[in-house]
């Protein structure tokens, strides 16, 4: 019997337990990894004597798992970093430093000509880039003819129906008007005191005979369609204002005071012209010149409902600035009419001699007088009333 390779084998029969049991803790734990090779020749070389029950001992040995090797732990690997991408790329406009001086080195070698702009591509000439060559497009010109074209047969269209109503080129006489004109026109009709002469100027034909009135634009006398217009808008513009510095503003208001000035208008050509009609008055251009003429009342209008404004503390033509401002502006318009009109209710021509001939009889002059001042003061103080109240 044999003690001594006994008890070495059976020493190497529980160190080969622990190490199982130590492999299969660390393999479900995942702490520890064996080696991918392991050699068993340190077991082998350990025993003393190469014994008969030693010599069983490397086959048992190349079955059995490798000796407990502490190894070091491996964690989970970190999911690589993406740096975030842009989903609508921008293009930076590039800058670009103004040019240096002219006759500097540092331009003659960089070669600046002209102007800076010149070397982005772009010719000198065309400021608009690709939109400048618009209209060298020949759609562009066929499109821009087609428009002329049409705007050309549409004046075309209005003449030729419009002029069954309405003289055209007789109407456009009464637009022909100059700045200083209207600035002139304006001051006689608030300070027509002290004007003379009333008479119109006629421009003298080619056999030396006096043909036509001239344009407004060549006599201050010649009554304009310009002015009126224009005052009947800014007076229909002023009583909204007004109404909404009150703080009674409407939008019906404009529709109100429209109806109201051109109302005034209508029946006050009406009322001229059923005069004319009774009175045998006729002119080559009467109701141009009464429409024309019934509309300068606007000025004054406008002047008594702003002066009273302002100086009345908001309390409208109420007051007595607004009673002596509107007093004052109807006798300056009374008297413009009735200088203006006299050579329309109350015509006359030359006689052989060259001199002013009366073609009424004195009975009919006296009633277009009458007429006529009838039609200055009395009429026009009642609807210059109403509109300075409307």
């Amino acid at each position: 019997m044999k003690p001594e390779p006994f008890g070495l084998w059976l020493l190497w029969r529980l160190q080969l337990d622990i190490l199982r049991a130590a492999t299969a803790i660390t393999s479900k734990s995942s702490f520890y990894t064996p080696p991918e090779s392991f050699s068993h020749d340190r077991i082998d070389n350990a025993s003393p004597s190469a014994s008969p029950a030693s010599a069983s001992a490397p086959a048992l040995a190349t079955t059995s798992p490798p000796p407990f090797v502490m190894q070091r732990a491996t964690y989970a690997q970190s999911p690589p970093l993406h740096h975030p991408v842009p989903q609508h790329v921008s293009t930076v406009p590039q800058l670009r430093s103004p040019p240096p001086p002219p006759g500097s080195a540092q331009s003659q070698q960089q070669g600046y000509g002209g102007t800076p702009y010149q070397q982005q591509g772009g010719s000198a000439g065309n400021v608009f880039g690709a939109y400048g060559q618009f209209m060298n497009d020949p759609t562009a010109q066929v499109a821009a003819q087609f428009g002329q074209t049409a705007f050309k047969h549409g004046q075309e269209y209005v003449e030729q129906n419009f002029g069954r109503f309405v003289n055209v080129s007789a109407l456009k006489h009464y637009f022909n008007v100059s700045n200083s004109y209207v600035a002139n026109k304006l001051f006689l009709v608030l300070f027509p005191w002290r004007h003379k002469p009333w008479s119109r100027k006629q421009a003298v034909g080619a056999n030396g005979q006096e043909g036509w009135y001239l344009p407004p634009r060549d006599d201050v006398n010649s009554p304009d369609m310009y002015i009126p217009v224009m005052a009947l808008v800014t007076y229909i513009l002023l009583s909204t204002l007004i109404a909404g510095l009150r703080g009674q503003f409407q939008p019906e208001l404009l529709g109100y005071t429209a109806t109201t000035g051109l109302l005034v208008v209508i029946v006050e050509i009406f009322a001229l012209k059923l005069g004319c009609y009774l009175l045998s008055i006729s002119s080559q251009s009467q109701l141009f010149d009464l429409i024309a003429y019934s509309g300068y009342k606007f000025v004054g209008i406008i002047v008594t409902i702003v002066v009273a404004e302002i100086f009345s503390g908001g309390k409208g033509t109420g007051g007595w600035v607004g009673y002596i401002v509107f007093f004052y502006t109807f006798l300056a318009n009374a008297l413009f009419l009735m200088r203006s009109l006299k050579y329309v209710l109350l015509p006359e021509t030359s006689d052989s001699n060259g001199g002013p001939m009366q073609t009424d009889s004195r009975a009919k002059r006296n009633q277009r007088t009458q007429f006529l001042f009838f039609y200055s003061y009395i009429v026009q103080l009642f609807f210059m009333w109403v509109l300075t109240r409307a």
